[in-house]
């Protein structure tokens, strides 16, 4: 899979833009501010239907415009598909393909893509929200549908933590907040689907992740990744608990447990107004020879982790979906990296069918890597004939 052509209108500081991108390695060089950042990330949201910078859609509209225009013409051998999302300021966004609407939530059975950027070292280093992001997008290119749960599991958590801080507003004890017990019912089925669904991810990315991780950093020191769940007694957002709970296997087992947890926090909920229990509490472990990356890896180990479970996304993606290789985005990223991860991360991506580099400097992408690169200044494409307009005249002054 490949992106061909990208056009945008209204999207961040592009007014309008109009690239179009080749097979293996397109450079996109300029200096901080000027617009590379934007196109990775507008690529990128055809993906996971966000942005890798910003929880929300709004800061993606250009200042003064009610909507942002995204248009990607993808190649999949000699099948070509046209994708457009609309991003509006206030409303709901809109999508189409090949000139027929869809939902919105469609849009990431057509483009899969993997972006690693330097804020991805929160991932590693962040609060559980940034590890729990990181899986819940890799689980919608994954399973598209789950985009869809993941939203109603979201509207169920706010119309259930709504409920309880009524309650506790009108000092209501737990016995006689009967109508709890329909949303629990909602949100253990939910979120039990979700809290599988990563459970299964944790597992298909354990081998991939060991081979990225030697592969970057040279060694190997036993990298791993599981779930802590509150519905095992854990509580990673209250107590930063690194401590992994037990793992419920099957549906029934794992939504009796789901269910019991939320029985035990009732009081306690209804004292703080908190929905407790449930996948958007949950963290994700990440250990090196055998203690937790968070608070124990070096900088660069930490760097090697980050990349790598972007890199293992990107193998996993490749070995289980039949559009091709998912797109692989660079975003900033040689700048922070040493001359040996630089060359090994290089030669790990060289042979993926697409990969977007974005750097303030060239010279800090290796040299495998710039079979083509594009400049970019002030929101503008700087094509070739662009560049020798605004070069400077150098034949001799007559004067």
């Amino acid at each position: 899979m490949i992106v061909e052509h990208l056009s945008l209108v209204d999207f961040r500081n592009y007014a309008a833009a109009d690239v179009a991108l080749h097979p293996g390695p397109n450079v996109f060089v300029g200096k901080n501010g000027q617009g590379k950042t934007n196109l990775a990330e507008a690529i990128g949201y055809f993906a996971t239907l966000g942005s890798h910078r910003v929880s929300q859609d709004a800061p993606m509209v250009r200042f003064g415009a009610d909507a942002a225009f995204v248009r990607a013409r993808l190649g999949y051998g000699e099948r070509r598909i046209q994708l457009e999302a609309q991003l509006n300021r206030s409303g709901s966004n809109k999508a189409r393909v090949n000139g027929a609407p869809v939902r919105t939530s469609e849009l990431p059975r057509y483009a899969q893509v993997v972006l690693f950027a330097p804020e991805d070292l929160n991932i590693v280093r962040g609060d559980p929200s940034a590890r729990r992001r990181f899986a819940d997008q890799l689980l919608i290119q994954r399973a598209p549908r789950l985009a869809g749960v993941l939203a109603d599991y979201d509207r169920v958590l706010k119309q259930r933590t709504a409920l309880l801080k009524s309650a506790r507003a009108r000092g209501l004890k737990a016995e006689q907040l009967t109508t709890l017990d329909v949303w629990d019912e909602k949100l253990v089925a939910l979120g039990t689907e979700i809290i599988l669904a990563r459970v299964r991810l944790a597992e298909d990315l354990a081998g991939p992740l060991r081979t990225a991780y030697e592969a970057i950093a040279g060694a190997d020191h036993d990298p791993q990744l599981e779930w802590v769940s509150t519905i095992a007694g854990a509580d990673p957002e209250d107590d930063g608990d690194a401590t992994a709970g037990a793992v419920f296997e099957g549906t029934d087992a794992t939504a009796a447990a789901f269910r019991a947890a939320l029985g035990a926090k009732r009081t306690q909920e209804l004292e703080r107004g908190v929905t407790l229990v449930g996948p958007h509490r949950d963290d994700l472990l990440l250990r090196l020879r055998g203690l937790p990356v968070k608070g124990y890896a070096s900088h660069g180990e930490g760097w090697s982790v980050a990349l790598s479970l972007r890199l293992s996304s990107a193998q996993l993606l490749r070995d289980q979906l039949r559009l091709g290789d998912p797109i692989v985005i660079l975003d900033d990223v040689f700048a922070e990296l040493d001359a040996d991860r630089r060359t090994r991360l290089a030669d790990v991506v060289a042979d993926f069918e697409q990969v977007i580099v974005t750097a303030a400097v060239e010279g800090d992408v290796p040299a495998p890597l710039r079979a083509r690169t594009v400049r970019v200044e002030a929101g503008t494409i700087l094509t070739e004939a662009d560049e020798h307009a605004a070069a400077p005249d150098r034949e001799p002054d007559d004067g």
